[in-house]
């Protein structure tokens, strides 16, 4: 009995340390927030966050995003330039869309990356690792 005692030990303190070994790093990914939309002198300002954790630099990300009314019609297209987003680093722009209604606005839909560049990149990297959120009203993602 004091045999399979120890044996049962043994055994249930190594299912005790499956969790450790299961668990994995998150997947690279690039998140990007939607954080505010606040009327501006030029039209509505919108703020976003982004944080690289693909694990490299990017030299630049561009994306080209729709912009929708409140009746679900595309207003207008055009492109965001996030310039460069060091890898584990948390960045803060402001884009000022000439023109345009905050209040009107329903959704912000990310249509493509037009660029991605840096160790290995390439527009379609930057599209699998997108993850997108918002703290608006509007519905924003891809």
């Amino acid at each position: 009995m004091k045999r399979f005692t120890a044996s049962f030990r043994l055994l249930t303190s190594t299912f005790a340390m499956v969790p450790a070994w299961a668990q994995s790093a998150p997947a690279p990914a690039l998140n990007l927030e939607l954080n505010a939309a606040q009327p501006s002198d030029k039209g509505c300002r919108l703020t976003f966050v982004v944080n690289n954790a693909l694990g490299a630099d990017l030299s630049k990300a561009a994306f080209e995003i729709a912009l929708f009314n409140e009746a679900g019609a595309v207003d207008r297209l055009t492109v965001l330039d996030f310039k460069d987003l060091p890898a584990g680093k948390t960045k803060v722009t402001r884009f000022d869309l000439a023109g345009a209604d905050c209040g009107k606005l329903s959704r912000v839909l990310i249509n493509g990356a037009t660029q991605c560049a840096g160790n290995g990149f390439e527009p379609a990297a930057c599209m699998r690792g997108l993850k997108t959120s918002t703290r608006t009203a509007i519905a924003f993602g891809v």
